[in-house]
């Protein structure tokens, strides 16, 4: 049965407001599990569930699956189609809300152990999504997304179209663009073309945990004035001297007539560490709160497609 008559036959009809596009390609989806490549040894966390589709083909391959869908209406559908699936969980709730660790513990996964994450999610909480996933202690071993294509560009980009949305993804782990998924694959059709993306997190971050925050500061500073030298844009962000900046530059062997675009996460991470080691700056107390929106501040705005 093709999709459009199962929410016929089930008198559902796709929410706007929840961005809600349904995947009708099945060569998409064997991408998808090819990419995410699910085994039986493997949990897997999907958020968005839809009406079932993936979720079940995850529960033939893997050993346990947490399904996360936050429409009631289709959650009752998930729980009916595939009560017959003992490994396989319909959580009702809001991913953004939840407690990832908590859910996955509670129903037997160990704190040592690893899990997936696969999502085929609205455009418009990706930034959301990502920060959740990725900012939290508790990572997956690999994330597959699908996302805008413009999105997934951004989020491979490499040094000389970097970005926020660039830096603050592969500051936490490695992705890479595995196939592009034209808008005729869904239904409701959304806007605009989307994109499968996998991201195999860092086995270890580039800087301590209690260190990221300030980090994505002087990141943020970087980026705050695209236009200009990255010596003007850290002046203007970071308040600091003309000459204690120099001296922080020179340290990090960083050219200040560059601009932020054109630094990979090691040079930010290297601009970072002299910056501190060398007093130039020091990190604002507060700035952890401010620094858990880096994903949002880049790509909030541009990813409201129709989905």
């Amino acid at each position: 049965m093709t999709t459009r008559a199962l929410l016929h036959e089930l008198d559902l009809h796709p929410l706007k407001r929840l961005g809600q596009s349904f995947l009708v390609d099945q060569r998409v989806l064997e991408r998808i599990l090819a990419a995410a490549e699910v085994g039986p040894q493997d949990t897997v966390l999907e958020i968005g569930a839809g009406l079932g589709i993936l979720t079940e083909a995850l529960g033939q391959r893997a050993r346990r699956v947490v399904a996360v869908e936050i429409d009631q209406r289709l959650v009752r559908v998930l729980r009916e189609r595939l009560k017959a699936m003992t490994n396989t969980e319909i959580i009702l709730g809001d991913i953004l809300a939840l407690d990832i660790a908590g859910l996955l513990q509670d129903r037997q996964l160990q704190p040592d152990q690893r899990y997936k994450v696969v999502a085929n999610i609205p455009y418009y909480i990706t930034s959301a999504v990502l920060r959740r996933i990725l900012e939290q202690s508790f990572r997956p071993e690999m994330i597959v997304l699908m996302v805008q294509k413009e999105v997934a560009r951004r989020i491979s980009a490499e040094p000389g179209e970097m970005s926020l949305l660039a830096v603050s993804v592969q500051f936490y782990g490695l992705p890479r663009v595995v196939a592009t998924v034209p808008a005729s694959c869904f239904y409701p059709v959304p806007k605009v073309d989307s994109a499968i993306v996998r991201i195999d997190p860092h086995a270890q971050l580039p800087l301590d945990e209690d260190e990221v925050a300030a980090f994505f500061d002087v990141v943020r500073a970087g980026f705050g004035q695209r236009r200009k030298q990255l010596r003007n844009a850290l002046l203007h962000g970071l308040q600091l001297s003309l000459a204690s900046l120099g001296q922080g530059l020179s340290h990090a062997s960083i050219d200040g007539t560059r601009r932020a675009e054109t630094l990979s996460v090691d040079e930010w991470a290297k601009l970072y560490r002299a910056l501190k080691s060398q007093g130039c700056w020091h990190p604002v107390p507060d700035s952890v709160e401010r620094s858990s929106h880096a994903l949002d501040a880049d790509v909030a705005t541009r990813s409201k497609d129709g989905r």
